[in-house]
C-alpha cells in the first residue's frame, strides 16, 4: 500500500490549501461572532450594575433584557444543534509511525506524542496526510510502537486531525498492519486542529467582554461621577453672601419585620436621609427600632460634623445586643443610638447606645470603629 509519488504530493498540497482557506474563513467568522457576543454580554452586565447604582430602571431593564435574549438565543442554538443529524462514525485506517516520544512516566499509562502518516482507505477518497497526536499508552504496550512501524488508527472523516491509535485492533486489522507498507506523506500535508488555540479564544472573550463593559461605563461616566461626588463631598455655597442653613429630617420604617437592626437597613436608610437633606455631613444622628433622624448645620466646620456614610452601621446591631444583655436591664423595653461629633481629645464621632427597662436606664459608649470604650450599667452614675 504505497502513498508516494509526485501526483500524490500535488493532491496533498491542493487539498491542504483548500482546507486552509476554508478553515481560515471559518475561524475569522467564528472570532467575529464570539467577539460580538462577548462585547454585548459585557455591556449588558455593566448596564445592570450602572442601573442599580444610578437607580435608573430603563438602563437596568435594558441590560437584563439583553441578557435574557442572549440566554434564549443560546438555548435555541443548542436545540437546533441537537436536532441535526448524527456525525459520521469514525473510520478505521492504517498509519505509519514517523516518530514518537514519551512525555511522562509516573503512572502505568504513559503520555506519548506521535507523528503519524495516516493512509485512509481508497473508498474514503482522502489522500494520506500527516498528523501529530498525544495519547496515553500502557507501559507494557509501548515496545509495540516504534518508528517506521504500522499502527491501526481511527479518525473522524470531517476532522482528520482527530486521530486515535487503536491499542486492541481486530485480528483482521492486525493482519493488515503486519503486511502493509506505507510511505511517509510530505510535511506539507500536516493537519492541525483549527480550534486548538484555546488560549487565544479565551483572551479574545476577556478583551471584548471588558471592552463592552467599559463602553457602557464611559457612556454614563457623568452620572456615575456626579453621583459619587454628591455622596462624598459637602455642598459649598455658590456665593459668599449665601446664608448658612440648618436642617433636620427623619424617616420611619413600618411593619413587624422592618426593624432598623436588620442587616443593611441602617445604611440604606442613612443614604435616603442624605439624599433628602442634600448633604453627607450632619451634627447628630439618632436611631431607634423603627426611626432614624439627622440634624445638621452648614455653618459648622467639618471637624464638628459626622459623615453619614463613614459610620460602621453593620456593627451597630451588635452594640445594641451587647447593651441589652450586659448592662443589668433584664427585659429592655426600648433602645436608642445617638451619634455625635467627637469633642476634646476624642478622635472621630462618639456612639452611645442607651437601653431602658423596669430596672432603669443604662448605656455604653463606642468609638467610630465600633469598639466599646465605656459601660454604664443600671444604677451607676454617669
Amino acid at each position: 500500500m504505497g502513498t508516494t509519488g509526485q501526483g500524490q504530493r500535488d493532491l496533498n498540497e491542493a487539498n491542504g490549501l483548500a482546507g486552509k482557506g476554508r478553515s481560515g474563513a471559518g475561524r475569522v467568522l467564528a472570532a467575529l461572532r464570539l467577539a460580538v457576543v462577548s462585547a454585548v454580554t459585557g455591556a449588558a452586565l455593566a448596564a445592570l450594575v450602572v442601573g442599580v447604582i444610578l437607580k435608573d430602571v430603563p438602563v437596568f431593564a435594558t441590560g437584563g433584557g439583553v441578557l435574557v435574549l442572549l440566554i434564549l438565543l443560546a438555548f435555541l442554538g443548542g436545540r437546533r444543534g441537537a436536532g441535526r443529524d448524527e456525525p459520521p462514525a469514525l473510520r478505521t485506517a492504517l498509519a505509519r509511525i514517523e516518530d514518537l516520544r514519551a512525555t511522562g512516566g509516573e503512572t502505568a499509562d504513559v503520555p506519548v506524542t506521535f507523528r503519524l502518516t495516516v493512509a485512509p482507505e481508497p473508498e474514503d477518497g482522502r489522500p494520506a496526510y500527516r498528523v501529530r497526536i498525544s495519547q496515553s499508552i500502557n507501559l507494557v504496550d509501548i515496545p509495540a510502537y516504534r518508528p517506521r512501524g504500522i499502527a491501526v488508527v481511527e479518525y473522524h472523516p470531517e476532522k482528520p486531525w482527530d486521530v486515535r491509535i487503536v491499542t486492541r485492533p481486530t485480528p483482521e486489522w492486525s493482519r493488515r498492519a503486519e503486511e502493509a507498507e506505507i510511505d511517509s506523506a510530505p510535511e506539507s500535508s500536516l493537519v492541525r486542529d483549527p480550534d486548538g488555540g484555546e488560549g487565544a479564544w479565551c483572551l479574545l472573550v476577556l478583551v471584548t467582554l471588558l471592552a463592552g463593559a467599559a463602553l457602557v461605563v464611559l457612556l454614563f461616566r457623568g452620572e456615575l461621577f456626579a453621583s459619587d461626588d454628591s455622596r462624598g463631598t459637602p455642598k459649598e455655597s455658590s456665593s459668599s453672601s449665601s446664608a448658612s442653613r440648618t436642617f433636620s429630617t427623619s424617616t420611619t420604617v413600618s411593619g413587624p419585620s422592618s426593624s432598623l437592626l436588620a442587616l443593611g437597613r441602617m445604611r440604606v436608610t442613612a443614604m435616603e436621609l442624605e439624599a433628602r437633606v442634600d448633604s453627607a455631613y450632619v451634627t447628630s444622628i439618632s436611631i431607634e427600632d423603627h426611626r432614624m433622624a439627622v440634624r445638621g448645620d452648614s455653618a459648622r466646620p467639618l471637624t464638628e460634623t459626622v459623615h453619614l456614610q463613614s459610620l460602621p452601621y453593620e456593627l451597630f446591631p451588635g452594640l445594641v445586643r451587647e447593651a441589652r444583655t450586659t448592662l443589668g436591664v433584664r427585659d429592655p423595653e426600648s433602645w436608642r443610638i445617638d451619634v455625635t461629633p467627637g469633642t476634646g481629645a476624642e478622635v472621630g464621632p462618639r456612639v452611645r447606645v442607651t437601653v431602658s427597662g423596669e430596672e432603669g436606664t443604662a448605656h455604653l459608649d463606642a468609638d467610630a470603629t465600633g469598639r466599646i470604650t465605656e459601660r454604664r450599667a443600671v444604677g451607676e452614675a454617669g
